[in-house]
C-alpha cells in the first residue's frame, strides 16, 4: 500500500496542531471545560478518573497561565472555571489574573476527587461534574481531544465507537505510512499545500525556544549549553547549537511558559524536537525556506510514523521517535540518498531506545538535548557509511520491521516498566 499525497496531508493536519502547555494537563482542562458545558453550570463537586499514564504525565509539569501550579485537580479546575472547550488544546490560553484567583478559591471550596482507573488504555480521562441534582460526564480515550462518551443526568448524549485494543484509535490510514513513502512525498509534495503549516511551526516553535534561551525555566539546559559554548566548555558546533535550541523550547514549555507550540503526535516536546534542531541547522547551512519545509515535512511525518508504533503514551520516551526522524532529516538536508537517511534513523533507534518516559517535567529538556546529540552522531555515522546491521539487538535489516520491533518493545516489553514507573512516582510526593 502506498499513501497518497492527500492521505498524507490529512494525517499531517490531524497531527501537527497548536497547543499551549504540556498536552496531558491541557487534555484534562479540555475535558473539564467540556463537562461543565454539558452540565450548564459551575459544578459543586468533581470526580476525575484517569489512567496511570495520565497520572505520570501530569504530576510534575507546570500548567500554563496557572501561576506555577501543577496537578490533575488544578488542570481540571482551570478548565471548569475558565476554559473554552471550543479551543481544544488552547482551552486555557486566555485565563486572566482575575479568573486565576477564582480558580484558587474554587479549589478551596469544592470537593475534587481523583481516581486511578486500572485500564490498558494509556490515555484515559473521565470527568464527572455535579451540581445539586444535576450531573454530567465526559470521557476521552487514546487521543487528547477524542471524546468517546458524554452523559447528562444518567443518559448517554454521545457515544463514539472506540477500539480499546488499538492505542491509535480513531486515527486512520497510518498503516499506509512508510519511511520511504514519506521521503518520496517530501521531495514531490506541492509546497504551497504545506507552507502555511510549517511557517507556523518555524514561527511558534522558534519563539518559545528563544524564550527558553533568555528566561529562567526548569533546569535551563538549553540556555546553559549555549552559555558554556561561549566559555569553551562545549564546542561551538552545529550539534551543540541545535541541541541547545531544541532543549530551550522544552525548558520553557515544561515550566509553564504560556507561549503555544506546534505539537506532533499529541506532544509538544515531539513537535519541538522534530523541528528546532533542523531549523537551527538549516540556518547555519544557509538552506533556503523551500528545502527546509521539505525537510521539516519529512521529519514530522517520520515522527508520526515512528510514534504510531509506540502509541500516544508509553514508557518509551516519545522524544526518541522524533530524534530518529531528525537524524534522517539531517541527512536529507545534506542531500544524501535515501539509504543513508534510513540508516541514520536505524542508528538512532539502536542507540537511545532505552530512554524511559517518567512523566512530563523539567528533565524532558535534558532528554531532548541528549537525543538531538545522538541524532547528529547517528547521521554522521550513516553519512560515513557506518550503520547498525540487521540482527544488532532490536534493529532489523528492514526499517519497517525495526519499527514493528519498537512497537513490540514499547507495548509488550515495557508494560511492566511503565507500571513500576507509575508506582514509584505515586510514592514520590513533592
Amino acid at each position: 500500500m502506498k499513501i497518497t499525497e492527500q492521505q498524507a496531508l490529512n494525517i499531517l493536519f490531524e497531527e501537527v496542531v497548536p497547543a499551549e502547555g504540556c498536552t496531558e494537563p491541557i487534555a484534562l482542562a479540555y475535558t473539564g471545560a467540556k463537562a461543565r458545558s454539558i452540565l450548564g453550570s459551575l459544578p459543586d463537586k468533581i470526580v476525575i478518573s484517569v489512567s496511570g499514564n495520565m497520572l505520570k504525565n501530569v504530576k510534575s509539569v507546570v500548567i500554563p497561565n496557572s501561576g506555577g501550579i501543577v496537578g490533575i485537580e488544578s488542570s481540571v479546575a482551570m478548565g471548569v472555571v475558565a476554559g473554552d472547550c471550543d479551543k481544544e488544546l488552547m482551552v486555557i490560553s486566555d485565563v486572566s489574573d482575575k479568573q486565576l484567583q477564582e480558580i484558587r478559591e474554587y479549589m478551596k471550596s469544592t470537593p475534587i476527587v481523583v481516581e486511578h482507573v486500572p485500564t490498558d488504555v494509556k490515555l484515559y480521562i473521565k470527568v464527572g461534574v455535579f451540581k445539586d441534582d444535576e450531573c454530567a460526564s465526559v470521557e476521552v480515550k487514546h487521543l487528547h481531544t477524542n471524546i468517546t462518551q458524554i452523559e447528562r443526568n444518567g443518559e448517554v448524549v454521545l457515544k463514539q465507537p472506540c477500539n480499546d485494543s488499538d492505542f491509535n484509535s480513531p486515527l486512520k490510514d497510518r498503516e499506509k505510512l512508510s519511511i520511504k513513502g514519506i521521503y518520496e512525498l517530501a521531495n514531490t509534495i506541492d509546497l504551497e499545500k504545506i507552507r502555511p503549516l510549517f511557517k507556523r511551526v518555524i514561527e511558534l516553535n522558534s519563539k518559545i525556544a528563544e524564550e527558553g534561551l533568555k528566561g529562567q525555566y526548569g533546569v535551563n539546559i538549553g540556555q546553559l549549553i549555549r552559555n558554556n559554548i561561549s566559555k569553551g566548555f562545549y564546542g561551538n558546533d552545529a550539534r551543540n547549537r541545535a541541541a541547545s535550541f531544541a532543549a530551550a523550547g522544552s525548558d520553557a514549555r515544561m515550566s509553564g511558559c504560556p507561549l503555544p507550540v506546534m505539537t506532533t503526535s499529541g506532544s509538544g516536546n515531539q513537535g519541538l524536537t522534530a523541528s528546532l534542531a533542523l531549523i537551527d541547522f538549516a540556518k547555519s547551512m544557509k538552506i533556503n525556506e523551500d528545502f527546509l519545509i521539505r525537510c521539516l515535512f519529512f521529519s514530522h511525518m517520520s515522527t508520526i510514523h515512528i510514534k504510531t508504533n509506540v502509541g500516544r503514551l508509553s514508557a518509551y520516551c516519545g522524544v526518541i521517535c522524533a530524534a530518529a526522524a531528525v537524524a534522517g532529516a539531517l541527512c536529507m538536508v545534506q542531500r544524501e540518498r535515501y539509504e543513508v537517511i534510513e540508516h541514520a534513523i536505524q542508528n538512532t533507534l539502536g542507540d537511545i531506545s532505552g530512554i524511559i518516559c517518567d512523566g512530563a517535567k523539567a528533565s524532558c529538556a535534558m532528554k531532548i538535548s541528549t537525543s538531538i546529540t545522538a541524532a547528529f552522531d547517528a547521521a554522521m555515522l550513516a553519512m560515513a557509511g557506518r550503520n547498525l546491521s540487521g540482527g544488532d539487538g532490536i534493529i532489523a535489516s528492514d526499517i519497517e520491521q525495526t519499527l514493528l520491533n519498537i512497537r513490540e518493545l514499547s507495548s509488550s516489553g515495557m508494560k511492566t516498566t511503565d507500571d513500576v514507573i507509575i508506582d514509584i512516582m505515586s510514592k514520590n510526593n513533592r
